[in-house]
Protein backbone atom coordinates (compact mmCIF):
# COMPACT_ATOMS: atom_id res chain seq x y z
CA UNK A 1 0.00 0.00 0.00
CA UNK A 2 1.82 3.49 -0.86
CA UNK A 3 1.52 6.49 1.07
CA UNK A 4 -0.87 8.54 -0.93
CA UNK A 5 -3.77 5.44 -0.61
CA UNK A 6 -2.93 5.48 3.00
CA UNK A 7 -3.30 8.97 3.21
CA UNK A 8 -6.49 8.79 1.10
CA UNK A 9 -7.65 6.41 3.58
CA UNK A 10 -7.98 8.91 6.06
CA UNK A 11 -9.85 11.10 4.00
CA UNK A 12 -13.39 9.95 5.18
CA UNK A 13 -12.90 10.88 8.48
CA UNK A 14 -11.24 13.99 8.11
CA UNK A 15 -14.59 15.10 6.08
CA UNK A 16 -16.26 14.10 9.27
CA UNK A 17 -13.81 16.41 11.60
CA UNK A 18 -14.76 19.37 8.55
CA UNK A 19 -18.18 18.34 9.53
CA UNK A 20 -18.20 18.23 12.88
CA UNK A 21 -16.06 21.45 12.67
CA UNK A 22 -18.94 23.40 10.38
CA UNK A 23 -21.34 23.14 13.33
CA UNK A 24 -20.14 26.03 15.24
CA UNK A 25 -20.50 28.73 11.82
CA UNK A 26 -23.44 27.18 10.79
CA UNK A 27 -25.07 27.24 14.28
CA UNK A 28 -23.92 31.05 15.08
CA UNK A 29 -24.35 32.11 10.92
CA UNK A 30 -28.38 30.80 12.08
CA UNK A 31 -28.57 32.75 15.94
CA UNK A 32 -27.64 35.88 13.65
CA UNK A 33 -29.72 35.19 10.78
CA UNK A 34 -27.24 35.05 8.29
CA UNK A 35 -29.56 32.23 6.82
CA UNK A 36 -27.58 32.76 3.59
CA UNK A 37 -24.46 31.95 4.86
CA UNK A 38 -26.13 28.96 7.16
CA UNK A 39 -27.85 27.64 4.03
CA UNK A 40 -24.47 27.11 1.93
CA UNK A 41 -22.01 25.86 5.13
CA UNK A 42 -25.38 23.57 5.74
CA UNK A 43 -25.10 22.49 1.95
CA UNK A 44 -20.98 21.89 1.89
CA UNK A 45 -21.77 19.90 5.36
CA UNK A 46 -24.12 17.58 3.47
CA UNK A 47 -21.93 17.11 0.67
CA UNK A 48 -19.23 16.59 2.66
CA UNK A 49 -21.05 13.86 4.66
CA UNK A 50 -22.75 12.09 0.92
CA UNK A 51 -18.57 11.98 0.16
CA UNK A 52 -17.56 10.54 3.13
CA UNK A 53 -19.92 7.94 2.72
CA UNK A 54 -19.24 7.39 -0.58
CA UNK A 55 -15.22 6.66 -0.62
CA UNK A 56 -15.91 4.63 2.36
CA UNK A 57 -18.42 2.83 0.47
CA UNK A 58 -16.47 2.22 -2.69
CA UNK A 59 -13.28 1.41 -1.64
CA UNK A 60 -13.83 0.20 1.28
CA UNK A 61 -12.08 2.86 3.74
CA UNK A 62 -13.84 2.22 6.82
CA UNK A 63 -13.18 2.61 10.49
CA UNK A 64 -13.81 2.19 13.81
CA UNK A 65 -13.95 6.05 14.44
CA UNK A 66 -15.75 6.73 11.18
CA UNK A 67 -18.65 4.36 12.37
CA UNK A 68 -18.91 6.04 15.43
CA UNK A 69 -18.39 9.40 14.68
CA UNK A 70 -19.81 9.89 11.23
CA UNK A 71 -23.12 9.51 12.76
CA UNK A 72 -22.84 11.67 15.83
CA UNK A 73 -21.30 14.41 13.51
CA UNK A 74 -24.94 14.34 11.99
CA UNK A 75 -26.69 14.03 14.95
CA UNK A 76 -25.29 17.43 16.27
CA UNK A 77 -25.51 18.84 13.36
CA UNK A 78 -29.26 18.35 13.12
CA UNK A 79 -29.72 19.20 16.89
CA UNK A 80 -27.92 22.39 16.79
CA UNK A 81 -29.57 23.53 13.42
CA UNK A 82 -32.90 22.51 15.31
CA UNK A 83 -31.92 24.38 18.74
CA UNK A 84 -30.87 27.25 16.69
CA UNK A 85 -33.84 27.53 14.41
CA UNK A 86 -36.14 26.85 17.86
CA UNK A 87 -34.59 29.96 19.92
CA UNK A 88 -35.91 31.67 16.47
CA UNK A 89 -39.08 30.74 16.46
CA UNK A 90 -38.98 28.61 13.29
CA UNK A 91 -40.17 25.22 14.78
CA UNK A 92 -42.02 24.53 17.77
CA UNK A 93 -40.07 23.53 21.18
CA UNK A 94 -41.85 20.37 21.40
CA UNK A 95 -40.63 19.01 18.21
CA UNK A 96 -36.76 20.21 19.16
CA UNK A 97 -37.57 18.15 22.12
CA UNK A 98 -38.67 15.24 20.61
CA UNK A 99 -36.03 15.15 18.34
CA UNK A 100 -33.37 15.47 20.94
CA UNK A 101 -34.86 13.02 23.26
CA UNK A 102 -34.83 10.17 21.05
CA UNK A 103 -31.10 10.55 19.66
CA UNK A 104 -29.92 10.92 23.46
CA UNK A 105 -32.18 7.45 23.85
CA UNK A 106 -30.86 6.40 21.29
CA UNK A 107 -27.00 7.63 22.32
CA UNK A 108 -27.91 6.38 26.09
CA UNK A 109 -28.80 2.68 24.73
CA UNK A 110 -25.30 2.41 22.77
CA UNK A 111 -23.66 3.34 25.70
CA UNK A 112 -25.29 1.16 28.04
CA UNK A 113 -25.19 -1.89 25.31
CA UNK A 114 -21.40 -1.11 24.98
CA UNK A 115 -20.75 -1.72 28.66
CA UNK A 116 -23.55 -4.07 29.39
CA UNK A 117 -22.71 -6.65 26.64
CA UNK A 118 -19.99 -5.35 24.81
CA UNK A 119 -18.52 -4.08 20.96
CA UNK A 120 -21.85 -3.59 18.67
CA UNK A 121 -22.38 -3.15 15.37
CA UNK A 122 -24.78 0.15 14.91
CA UNK A 123 -26.65 -0.39 11.76
CA UNK A 124 -29.35 2.66 11.36
CA UNK A 125 -32.77 1.51 10.46
CA UNK A 126 -34.85 2.08 7.91
CA UNK A 127 -37.23 3.58 9.92
CA UNK A 128 -34.28 5.86 11.60
CA UNK A 129 -32.75 6.81 7.78
CA UNK A 130 -36.13 8.38 7.45
CA UNK A 131 -36.24 9.99 10.25
CA UNK A 132 -32.81 11.59 9.80
CA UNK A 133 -33.97 11.87 5.96
CA UNK A 134 -37.14 14.12 6.96
CA UNK A 135 -35.08 16.31 10.21
CA UNK A 136 -32.39 17.14 7.11
CA UNK A 137 -35.43 18.03 4.88
CA UNK A 138 -37.22 20.16 7.72
CA UNK A 139 -33.84 21.68 8.30
CA UNK A 140 -33.30 22.61 5.10
CA UNK A 141 -36.71 23.21 3.30
CA UNK A 142 -36.87 25.75 6.43
CA UNK A 143 -33.12 27.41 5.87
CA UNK A 144 -34.36 27.57 2.21
CA UNK A 145 -37.70 29.29 2.93
CA UNK A 146 -35.71 32.24 5.12
CA UNK A 147 -33.20 32.86 2.24
CA UNK A 148 -34.51 31.67 -1.38
CA UNK A 149 -38.22 30.97 -1.95
CA UNK A 150 -41.57 30.53 0.15
CA UNK A 151 -42.41 27.27 1.55
CA UNK A 152 -46.34 26.89 1.92
CA UNK A 153 -47.17 26.63 5.55
CA UNK A 154 -48.90 23.63 4.84
CA UNK A 155 -45.79 21.76 3.79
CA UNK A 156 -44.13 23.04 6.36
CA UNK A 157 -46.79 22.46 9.10
CA UNK A 158 -46.90 18.73 7.26
CA UNK A 159 -43.20 17.99 7.30
CA UNK A 160 -43.54 19.19 11.47
CA UNK A 161 -45.96 16.52 11.76
CA UNK A 162 -44.40 13.98 9.53
CA UNK A 163 -41.38 14.58 11.59
CA UNK A 164 -42.34 14.30 14.61
CA UNK A 165 -44.42 10.70 14.36
CA UNK A 166 -41.34 8.94 12.50
CA UNK A 167 -39.02 9.81 15.00
CA UNK A 168 -41.17 8.90 18.04
CA UNK A 169 -41.63 5.45 15.95
CA UNK A 170 -37.70 5.49 15.49
CA UNK A 171 -37.22 5.87 18.65
CA UNK A 172 -39.43 3.16 19.96
CA UNK A 173 -38.06 1.01 16.83
CA UNK A 174 -34.45 1.44 18.12
CA UNK A 175 -35.69 0.77 22.07
CA UNK A 176 -37.29 -2.47 20.41
CA UNK A 177 -34.74 -3.92 18.52
CA UNK A 178 -31.52 -2.96 20.95
CA UNK A 179 -33.45 -4.77 24.00
CA UNK A 180 -34.03 -7.96 21.92
CA UNK A 181 -30.41 -7.48 20.89
CA UNK A 182 -29.49 -7.00 25.03
CA UNK A 183 -32.21 -10.38 25.75
CA UNK A 184 -30.49 -12.63 23.10
CA UNK A 185 -26.85 -11.78 24.25
CA UNK A 186 -27.03 -12.28 28.09
CA UNK A 187 -28.84 -15.52 27.53
CA UNK A 188 -26.22 -16.78 24.81
CA UNK A 189 -24.02 -15.82 27.87
CA UNK A 190 -26.06 -17.34 30.64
Amino acid sequence: MTDTHLALRYLPNLLTIIRLLLIIPISYSLLIERYHLALLLFIVAAASDGLDGFLARKFGWHSRFGAMVDPLADKLMLMAAYIMLTILGHFPLWLTATVIVRDLVIVSGAVSYHFLVGQYEFKPSRIGKLSTFLQIMLALLTIMHLTLLTIPTYISVALIFSVAVVTVMSGLDYVWVWSQKYRQETKRKS
